[in-house]
């Protein structure tokens, strides 16, 4: 549970609305494209198939989202190769969801609606208006939210907890911040992801030359040259979305590389040092990552604050800002407990809710200790401490479990309630009033630092899972054979 008190944000494509056109393609005629695979399976990932025909579909709808998006379409070869490498991608990513039990429900998915209504400051069904106002249909909205907030849970289980910001990163953060606001003038004690007084939003695009696990330095250098080289063709002027969507690695090379717009804070550092001195529209040199060459390219610079991509993603926590000028910020915070149960391949939803609904009849009836429980049957990291969580402050945990918590009085033992972690059951021990100005800015800070994190160490994980996978891409086996003939 401590990473649902601790700061989980994944920049959705659909956060904030997602409300560009391209976000889901609208039906349109078929695509050119190559001859079909003589056996009807255009790649194996693991024990999953992708056929020729979900290809084909594929295709169809990554041209739609090309033109709506005005961007130039590959060469029907190339873009039928991009859309295979997206959904052995995504393909993977949804054995990863399966292998952990991870499924999101309808309910789910009206939940992460409401949160990003919310966050906009419109109701769901004006929501939903402005998604359909643009050509997009609900459900498929609906399809393409629930992917992401499947990936989000799947990030939280498997990179989040490897994430962790020390008190010293925090410290340093702050002073940095604090000296861009001095040299701007701005007043001291402002939000930390402030800089020069007000937050600065940055779009960025990139072309991704992806680096396998365990390539040789032979290969490592000619994958280099393959980045320098589309960097000389990007600045001798071809267009740079084009050149992504026909030749990215990365997963939103169909989008022509664009990653969207968030506070300047929220981008990992390797970003931010390579286009401090870019100006909008221009391009960073080729730099190297973990994951493996990168072309920045700067959409825009903006002051003020951002709710584009980098909006919370559903289920993350959201705190108050703090005080830009220091005054006192009361907060009233809970004292409480919990357990969680997992779900997983072998412990279903409705397994996980009744194991808790009985544990819960053995405290109010059988007038068992709620800590004694949590260290026997808890699957959280609090376990040994009797599921203690210490002092809570708005915010600092997921919605679902913070408004189940926000209903109880004091002693008061919630019915199991379900978060993106699994079941929980809550008691509430005692509340208090304290000034928390300090502490948010620290929270502030923590979260702009694990933002810069997260996103990178989600897709090296990713990107492991595609080098360890068993992988048969017939299309591109294939090809080879064309070309040898």
């Amino acid at each position: 549970m401590r990473s649902a008190l601790h700061l989980s944000r994944l920049a959705l494509a659909s956060a904030a609305l997602a409300l560009s056109a391209g976000a889901v393609a609208q039906p349109a005629p078929a695509a050119s494209a190559p001859s079909p695979v003589v056996d009807g399976i255009a790649a194996v990932v693991d024990k999953s198939v992708i056929t020729w025909s979900e290809l084909q579909a594929a295709t169809r709808q990554a041209e739609r989202e090309l033109a709506q998006q005005n961007i130039q379409r590959p060469d029907p070869v190339v873009l039928q190769r991009q859309v295979l490498q997206r959904l052995i991608r995504e393909r993977l990513e949804d054995q990863e969801a399966s292998r952990l039990g991870i499924r999101v429900t309808d309910e789910q998915v009206d939940q992460a609606i409401a949160t990003i209504a919310q966050r906009n400051r419109i109701t769901p069904q004006d929501m939903r208006k402005q998604i359909e106002s643009q050509g997009t249909s609900w459900e498929d909205y609906r399809v393409v939210l629930r992917r992401d907030v499947m990936l989000d849970r799947v990030r939280q289980r498997t990179v989040d907890g490897a994430i962790v910001i020390t008190d010293n990163e925090i410290d340093a953060f702050l002073k940095e911040q604090e000296a861009r606001r001095g040299s701007a003038g701005s007043p001291r004690g402002a939000a930390p992801t402030a800089v020069g007084g007000a937050p600065t939003s940055l779009a960025l695009a990139q072309i991704l030359v992806r680096v396998p696990e365990g390539s040789t330095p032979d290969q490592v250098a000619a994958l280099r040259k393959k980045a320098d080289d589309l960097l000389a063709r990007v600045r001798g002027g071809e267009d740079f979305a084009a050149l992504a969507a026909s030749s990215s690695d990365g997963p939103e090379a169909l989008q022509g590389g664009a990653m969207g717009e968030r506070a300047a804070d929220g981008w990992p550092d390797l970003f931010l040092n390579a286009t401090a001195n870019v100006q909008p529209g221009q391009v960073s040199e080729v730099i190297q990552s973990g994951n493996g060459f990168h072309i920045v390219r700067v959409v825009s610079r903006s002051g003020g604050s951002s709710n584009a991509s980098a909006a919370p993603a559903p289920g993350a926590p959201q705190g108050p800002t703090a005080p830009a000028d220091g005054t006192p910020m009361p907060v009233t915070q809970t004292h409480a407990r919990h357990i969680l149960i997992k779900t997983s391949a072998v412990m279903s939803d409705e397994q996980a809710r009744q194991r808790l609904e009985q544990v819960r009849q053995r405290i109010v009836q059988g007038g068992e200790s709620f800590a004694d429980l949590a260290r026997r049957y808890s699957n959280d990291a609090s376990a040994p401490q009797g599921g203690e969580l210490g002092w809570l402050s708005p915010g600092q945990t997921v919605p679902d479990f913070e408004r189940a918590m926000d209903a109880l009085p004091p002693d008061g033992i919630s019915e199991p309630i379900q978060s993106q972690f699994g079941w929980h059951l809550i008691q509430v021990i005692e509340r208090r009033t304290q000034d928390m100005a300090d502490e948010y800015r620290r929270m502030q800070a923590r979260q702009a630092l694990f933002e810069r994190r997260a996103g990178p160490a989600f897709e090296e994980f990713l990107d492991q899972l595609q080098d360890r996978a068993y992988i048969d891409n017939r299309l591109e086996r294939r090809e080879r054979l064309e070309q040898s003939l």
